[in-house]
């Protein structure tokens, strides 16, 4: 220690010292993997390798000492953290050379996160607010009136879901917007989102007529591919997709229509599975057909990208800006879908990654990896499944992380699902919904679900956005230990292991 120094300003720069040494050893670690992305995509994906560096151990004591000195506490750095260790450094009296100094600076990465966002979602009306995404449904093929004034309302997306409807309707909404755009001078990308493996429910047995069948809590359901060898009071349900049933086994959570009902797997048979119910959180004690299901315990062997989004993708590639990929899980995944696009066209719509499931958020730093191969991605934030996978009550923390870590990487961000949804389907926001609304602030993009109050949610969320926004950009977290951080490193120790 130098004379004069106050031990504590030692003990500071002492650590970052080794922060900054660590980083230099995981980018050189993985040259290989920074070296395989797109040029632009460097800076951003060397970025995020340093941000797991950090976030892999807990750094909230040295957080407090950095407050308590004045110094930054790394907090709302995400997207330039060796730069901002650089800086507390020479305001501690470290001297760096010029080439010394990380280049992935905080003006470098507000630019880069703005530019991406500007491709992937078009220029927007308001810069201080996200972009606007609106999910079309079949009425809006016929409703130009309508689309119109989304458009001049703030919409910069229009979604279309191609779990829904036909080539024919998508092109009716299509042309109907670009009319709209037309007509009004006003831009609007076009998302279209892949159906994924549709998981729903399918009455067998019991019910099968009328398409609905009641059920109470303690009742033990079968899950099985046909109704053979049941009883007709039998409830049997079909996931409606083959290789689940196998997967299954005792105690893994089942859960039915967005977790509404809770169950848990209790017999297990060559060709069927028993599952306990041990929740209903409605009225309605009824299973109904097309209803979705959720296996949160069980690892899956279902392939991300189906036959039905093969067949759709021409038609996506054509008319399409962007591309929702639901149910990703791996980095493999986005490779299927990057080789099965430029299969049909030299130029396809950037890749808009779903993230709904455990296995992708555990994988979100290869993800999002694999995704800087290309120029331009986002990831979504699916709210509505994800909750359901990880369990509602993790849901606050889990967005967070996501968020952090697409910023890392300088990854646009929609925050997706039930955004003003009350409003929307009633006519009247809940107070809670006001708040989760103002967080959606923190993305790049909000998407906005179909109903009959769309222009009002519109009008209704600008303003929330605007008022949060003149409050602030960022929050101040603590740089607790991220799991997602820790995995990616003993992942990365795993497959040098193997070399």
């Amino acid at each position: 220690m130098s004379d004069g120094i106050n031990p504590k300003i030692q003990e500071i720069r002492d650590s970052l010292e080794g922060l900054e040494k660590k980083m230099d050893r995981e980018v050189k670690n993985n040259s290989t993997l920074l070296n395989s992305l797109h040029p632009s995509q460097y800076q951003a994906g060397k970025n995020l390798l340093e941000y797991l560096t950090t976030r892999a151990e807990d750094l909230r004591n040295l957080q407090d000492e950095l407050h308590i000195h004045g110094l930054s506490s790394l907090a709302s750095s995400e997207g330039h953290i060796r730069r901002q260790i650089q800086a507390i450094q020479e305001r501690l009296g470290k001297k760096y050379v010029e080439s010394q100094l990380d280049t992935c600076t905080y003006r470098f990465c507000k630019s880069s996160i703005k530019e991406k966002s500007k491709k992937l979602f078009g220029p927007k009306p308001e810069e201080r607010i996200p972009s606007l995404m609106v999910t079309f449904d079949s009425g809006f093929a016929d409703n130009y009136a309508l689309i119109k004034s989304l458009l001049q309302n703030g919409m910069n997306v229009a979604r279309i879901n191609c779990a829904h409807d036909d080539e024919a309707t998508w092109s009716r909404m299509i042309n109907k917007l670009k009319k709209a755009c037309r007509n009004t001078g006003l831009e609007c990308k076009v998302y279209m989102d892949l159906a994924g493996p549709k998981i729903r429910t399918k009455l067998l047995a019991k019910g099968k007529t009328k398409g609905r069948v009641k059920v109470e809590e303690g009742q033990l359901v079968w899950l099985a591919e046909n109704d053979k060898d049941f009883k007709k009071e039998d409830v049997v349900i079909s996931p409606n997709v083959e290789g689940i049933i196998p997967s299954l086994k005792k105690g893994d959570r089942v859960y039915l229509d967005d977790g509404v009902i809770r169950a848990l797997v209790e017999k297990i048979k060559s060709d069927r599975v028993g599952i306990r119910i041990t929740r209903i959180s409605t009225e309605k004690k009824q299973i109904k057909n097309g209803k979705g299901i959720n296996f949160p315990d069980t690892p899956l062997q279902i392939a991300s990208l189906t036959a039905f989004d093969r067949a759709s993708l021409p038609y996506i590639c054509e008319h399409a800006d962007l591309v929702g990929y639901s149910f990703v899980k791996t980095a493999q995944d986005i490779r299927d879908l990057r080789e099965a696009m430029k299969g049909i066209t030299e130029n396809p719509p950037s890749m808009i990654i779903k993230i709904e499931t455990p296995e992708a958020v555990r994988n979100l730093p290869f993800l999002l990896m694999e995704g800087m191969i290309d120029p331009y991605f986002g990831v979504m934030i699916a709210r509505g499944d994800l909750a359901v996978e990880i369990g509602f009550e993790r849901m606050g923390e889990i967005q967070e992380e996501i968020l952090w870590i697409c910023e890392a990487g300088h990854v646009p961000v929609v925050w997706a699902t039930q955004v003003l949804e009350s409003l929307n389907k009633s006519g009247m926001a809940t107070r809670s919904e006001i708040t989760d609304a103002a967080n959606a602030a923190q993305a790049d993009c909000v998407m906005i679900n179909k109903g009959d109050h769309t222009v009002e949610v519109m009008e209704t969320l600008k303003d929330i956005l605007l008022r949060t926004a003149s409050h602030r950009i960022k929050k101040r977290y603590t740089f607790r230990p991220l799991q997602i951080a820790q995995r990616f490193f003993e992942s990365k120790e795993k497959e040098k292991g193997q070399a």
